[in-house]
């Protein structure tokens, strides 16, 4: 399994219309198109105004494709500006799960 984490550092004051946003629309276009989602949260504690969504996929290619999936529906384009008004800076990490925790996470 890979896993992709996806870390949005927002603008000063948009948390909550962060979560708004993704919780009304955003988060049912990802989860029809990117499969498995492994977690979604925010700091409360540390580095504020910080957002972290992890997703599962069975290869990387699995991820390409789904991905690609993802931008080309209608919905997310139109939702993209209301998303990326909120988000100040984003890193992006594929990561490779550990043997052990394979069989722990279904895709």
């Amino acid at each position: 399994m890979f896993y992709e984490i996806r870390t949005y550092r927002l603008r000063t004051g948009s948390l909550p219309a962060y979560i708004k946003d993704v919780t009304e629309e955003g988060i049912a276009i990802q989860k029809k198109h990117l499969g498995t989602l492994i977690g979604y949260y925010f700091s409360e504690i540390g580095q504020l105004n910080q957002i972290v969504h992890i997703w599962a996929f069975t290869s990387l290619d699995d991820r390409e494709k789904r991905r690609d999936t993802l931008a080309r529906d209608p919905q997310w384009a139109a939702f993209i500006p209301r998303l990326q008004a909120h988000i100040e800076t984003m890193d992006n990490k594929i990561m490779k799960g550990m043997p052990f925790l394979e069989s722990e996470v279904k895709s």
